[in-house]
């Protein structure tokens, strides 16, 4: 088994890349990075399934929740090795694997971690219904109501941008249960079931014709008390946990996979003898981006090895407007290299122009980066409001 080899770092380094590249070969990439919607949640279903066979699924989570208790060291070599193998990654998965135990671990009942967490390796996927039409970047202003009858909350209100909902089974969820007291002290976090009656996903198609988003009508929608994450009216506090479990491995990951992508334009380019390369300008367009992007992969190790002791960092924004800005010029580099044939597939990722198109998205999303500037200026460098 490789959790056998934990202690000896270089031997589970060896045991993780044989079993990726033995369970997912490189050469079957295609397989899984063109794909989306539905037939994406099949495919990361089935490589969560897999992982969890052998102990990779949640490996970093506390024995006692099904995890192996593994450290920062083991989770690089695991992010490591899966992106260098091409793997299938867990985007869709993403609120399931880190904002769910990284909210009911600290906050949530023990007859909620019993039900919740094991369904997570097993894949069950998780949506989130923060931002709202009216409460985005202010996620405090939130309108969602929430009235107590009873042993059940009774849900009003609408949720947007909430990615993947359309997939869901369980979404965490804000709503306002006090709309008497100061907007940040009369909210509170609830775990609605997406079968319920009265909640209503609808797709928002994107530029790309891709529908990754939803929104989350509920009318009249009954949620027992007993799925309240923490106590009534905590819920701001409640969510600041979620919130923080995107920091650190997560982005790691993204940043990892994103440098084996950069590494395959290049090679692609060099096999088909693309007149980009005989191009000076754009050469070092490309070197520069390249560049970049190591610096970036530098930046989150740093992040990694931050202290989590409560206090602001600026490291977080830096790192999540650097990724994004940089993701958007690639694709806007590899829609002017590639021309024409940059709205087909080729052999291994999805078009080109498709991808482009979807950076634009990664600029709002996760706080947008005016919202990380605002952070730097005046919770890092403290700055007074302009």
């Amino acid at each position: 088994m490789i959790l056998d080899l934990k202690d000896d770092l270089k031997a589970f380094r060896e045991a993780v890349r044989a079993w990726v590249h033995e369970t997912a070969p490189p050469e079957r990439a295609h397989e899984w990075h063109i794909p989306k919607g539905p037939e994406l949640v099949d495919i990361q279903r089935w490589w969560l399934a897999e992982r969890h066979k052998v102990g990779l699924a949640i490996p970093n989570w506390p024995v006692d929740y099904g995890g192996a208790g593994l450290g920062l060291e083991h989770m690089i070599i695991i992010t490591d090795e899966f992106a260098r193998a091409r793997s299938p990654g867990n985007d869709m998965f993403v609120i399931s694997m880190n904002h769910v135990p990284g909210t009911l671990i600290p906050h949530g009942s023990e007859a909620q971690k019993k039900r919740y967490l094991p369904g997570v390796p097993a894949g069950e996927l998780w949506c989130q219904g923060f931002s709202e039409p009216g409460a985005g970047s202010d996620l405090a202003s939130l309108k969602t109501r929430a009235v107590r009858d009873g042993d059940h909350y009774v849900i009003n209100g609408q949720k947007i941008w909430s990615t993947n909902s359309m997939y869901a089974s369980q979404c965490l969820l804000l709503v306002r249960t006090d709309p008497t007291v100061k907007k940040h002290a009369g909210i509170s976090y609830l775990i609605m079931d997406m079968n319920s009656p009265g909640v209503e996903v609808r797709p928002i198609r994107k530029s790309n014709g891709a529908s990754n988003f939803g929104e989350i009508f509920m009318t009249d929608v009954r949620i027992p008390v007993e799925n309240l994450i923490g106590a009534e009216n905590n819920g701001w506090a409640v969510s600041q946990s979620t919130l923080s479990s995107e920091r650190g491995v997560l982005s790691f990951d993204g940043a990892e996979r994103d440098m084996m992508f950069l590494t395959d334009i290049y090679k692609q380019a060099r096999s088909d003898k693309a007149a980009w390369l005989d191009d000076p300008e754009m050469r070092r367009e490309f070197i520069t981006m390249f560049a970049e992007m190591q610096a970036s992969r530098q930046q989150l190790r740093a992040l990694l090895q931050e202290p989590h002791d409560g206090g602001f960092s600026m490291t977080p924004s830096l790192v999540k407007m650097a990724r994004t800005t940089l993701n958007n010029r690639i694709g806007a580099f590899r829609s002017r290299a590639e021309g024409v044939t940059s709205q087909y597939h080729d052999h291994t990722y999805r078009a080109p122009m498709y991808e482009f198109l979807e950076t634009f998205g990664s600029v709002i999303s996760g706080g947008s980066n005016e919202i990380q500037r605002n952070l730097i200026a005046e919770r890092g460098l403290v700055m007074p409001r302009g």
